[in-house]
């Protein structure tokens, strides 16, 4: 699992008077069952990851013997927040600049997006566009395992307040060779990068763009007070 501060990034915000939208915004509506899988899959994943944290030799807690692991925190599992959805490539994707944690400058090739509508605090729908980004060319040849590994991350208005002052991530895996599949867009799974638990580590920072102007209270919460 790639939580590591390598992982690419997303760029969220609202987008508005889309001439292919017609009508009022609507939640898309969970089954029972689907509800049900989605909690279940849910609880599975945090343990996991927190026997992968404790346990797995690369765990930032295993190699930094500063900090010590007392369990992730997280917030209930929201099935509002996972949708299946099919991936919007951009014709020409773009390299694009950004900073890392110890000032260091990274490029990551913004590749395409998500359409997702999201709850905000309230419970309106919100049209919300999550980038996708993908390893560089050239960052391709160094990290070759994960060439077509599909990422993304963000901010919101819980960020630095509940949530990682960073921000958060979002891994999809490898990208589907049929353009028209759907991809499982889980925000539950949001996760810190190993800088939130390590000064070892460096990650990158989502820019202004990055901004979710809704509060996204769903995913991995900040691990230190």
């Amino acid at each position: 699992m790639m939580r590591s501060g390598m992982i690419v990034l997303v760029t969220l915000g609202v987008v508005g008077g889309c001439g292919q939208n017609h009508g009022p915004l609507r939640l898309p509506v969970v089954s029972a069952a689907d509800s049900i899988a989605c909690v279940q899959e849910n609880l599975a994943h945090r343990a996991r990851v927190d026997e992968e944290l404790r346990q797995d030799p690369g765990s930032p807690f295993r190699r930094d013997t500063s900090v010590s692991f007392t369990g992730l925190h997280w917030f209930p599992v929201d099935v509002r927040f996972r949708a299946s959805v099919r991936l919007h490539r951009y014709p020409d994707p773009e390299i694009v600049r950004v900073m890392g944690t110890k000032g260091e400058p990274r490029e990551q090739l913004r590749y395409g997006y998500f359409d997702l509508i999201l709850p905000d605090s309230a419970g309106a729908p919100v049209r919300v566009r999550l980038n996708v980004y993908k390893f560089t060319p050239s960052d391709s040849l160094r990290y070759a395992r994960y060439r077509d590994h599909l990422s993304m991350w963000f901010t919101d208005l819980t960020t630095g307040k509940e949530t990682y002052h960073v921000g958060r991530y979002i891994e999809l895996g490898e990208e589907q060779k049929d353009p028209d599949a759907e991809y499982v867009v889980d925000l539950n799974t949001a996760f810190n990068p190993y800088c939130a638990y390590s000064a070892l580590y460096s990650c990158a920072i989502p820019t202004d763009e990055d901004r979710v102007p809704i509060a996204l209270r769903v995913g991995e919460m900040k691990y230190h007070e």
